[in-house]
């Protein structure tokens, strides 16, 4: 059998994640007023979650699998490395994307959505590469839910929760320029929505290239790489956006509160 039971609930996992990309695209066309301070506490919220979960839970997870291959000391050392080596990728991925038209960039989503522009062709170049860089930028998330949902469904649960979360308002980036460039929701939707596609790919690309060679020391260098890809995204993301949109303390309440609730789900399932 090509997939068990653990690899299909984790693809499952990939999935319903990418699928929130679609809910931003839906939440742009039918909402008749955009409301900023929610989506703020939502990014906090997820930012709380992704830093939690990472700092708590994945390195910690990733230490003591390489510690089995390396020993304590240079399993450590290895973890922190794979930890930067994260954050460096995505720090990668945003330097070579311009941030015009990086949707990890979101800006003003309210103020460009609102603006009635004739310059058709120039928001149909953004919107087509937004896209793109979404669907650049959602491949690691895409293997990060996935190796989480492997090693643990609960914390896959939790980081697919998260990155749902903080997709919402990628798919409004992508949508929203395509739609006032040709006026045509389906068209804008389902660009939005194939943006995302990456997500899962990037979940079987990476289970097909490591599947031969699992072992503890890859598990553990793949969840430390992780473990970055998520701090990265919620400092430089998340929270940056978060505090754009609402006031600096509903920001803050929210990265709490997803702490708190992440906290929580873990003690429950200890």
């Amino acid at each position: 059998m090509l997939f068990d039971n653990d690899v299909l609930f984790a693809l499952g996992l990939t999935i319903f994640a990418r699928l929130s990309t679609g809910v931003g695209s839906l939440i742009g066309f039918l909402s008749k007023k955009f409301n900023p301070k929610f989506l703020s506490g939502a990014l906090g919220f997820s930012a709380g979650v992704m830093i939690y979960v990472s700092l708590v839970e994945i390195f910690v997870k990733a230490k003591d699998a390489l510690s089995v291959s390396f020993g304590e000391k240079q399993g450590y050392t290895i973890t922190v490395i794979g930890f930067f080596v994260g954050i460096a990728l995505m720090a990668l991925i945003d330097w070579l994307i311009p941030s015009g038209e990086n949707p990890h960039e979101i800006g003003n989503i309210e103020g460009d959505a609102s603006q009635e522009q004739s310059e058709d062709k120039k928001l149909m170049r953004m919107g087509l590469f937004s896209a793109l860089a979404l669907a650049i930028h959602n491949f690691p998330e895409g293997l990060a839910t996935f190796m989480g949902a492997l090693a643990d469904p609960a914390l896959g649960v939790s980081i697919a929760v998260a990155i749902a979360i903080h997709n919402i308002p990628e798919g409004l980036a992508v949508s929203a320029p395509i739609y006032y460039a040709t006026k045509d929701r389906k068209r804008a939707f389902l660009m939005s929505f194939l943006s995302g596609v990456s997500e899962p790919i990037g979940a079987l690309v990476g289970y097909f290239l490591l599947r031969s060679i699992f072992n503890d020391a890859t598990f553990g260098a793949i969840f430390a790489g992780v473990a970055g890809v998520m701090v990265y995204i919620s400092l430089d993301e998340l929270l940056p956006t978060a505090e754009e949109y609402g006031e600096h303390h509903i920001a803050i309440f929210g990265l709490v509160a997803g702490m708190a609730v992440m906290a929580v789900s873990l003690l429950l399932f200890l």
